[in-house]
């Protein structure tokens, strides 16, 4: 999912925000891709470790004996350094997460999609107020009821 060292500059701009645990870390990259990937404690754990040896992030324990990782100042030099870098890992992730949230998608709900744009399309020019508002009104009432996750009233 991620490109060589993308990983590690993710991890570094999640801790700049704040100091995180792993597991933390785990759950901000998969609500990143809105559930459709979590990166791997095997792949998370290793990289927090070589940032702390890089002398980017520093362990700070916690109760109950989980480590939470904050950045440094090195870390921070270093963000800044590549702070370019950064937004194209960001950037990236967004691509991926719709791309994956594309994928997941049902054939139907890609089939409708499809017909939809299609429909709008297919009237061109012809568009008068009083249309646009009645489609504008079928189009909000549909993204409200699919956002919501449940049918309206009427």
């Amino acid at each position: 999912m991620f490109g060589h060292g993308d990983l590690r500059l993710l991890l570094l701009a999640l801790i700049e925000q704040q100091a995180r645990h792993g597991y933390e870390l785990i759950r901000i990259i998969e609500d990143m891709f809105n559930g459709e990937y979590s990166p791997s404690p095997g792949a998370i754990y290793p990289t927090l470790t070589m940032l702390e040896e890089m002398g980017h992030a520093v362990v700070q324990p916690e109760a109950g004996g989980r480590k939470s990782y904050a950045i440094t100042e090195a870390g921070r030099a270093y963000l800044d350094e590549n702070r370019e870098a950064v937004e194209a890992v960001m950037e990236q992730t967004r691509r991926s997460a719709r791309m994956a949230a594309r994928a997941a998608m049902p054939a139907s709900v890609h089939k409708a999609m499809h017909a939809l744009k299609h429909a709008l399309l297919m009237r061109g020019t012809d568009w008068t107020r009083a249309e646009g508002q009645r489609v504008a009104k079928i189009l909000e009432r549909a993204a409200t009821e699919i956002a919501s996750g449940h049918a309206g009233d009427g």
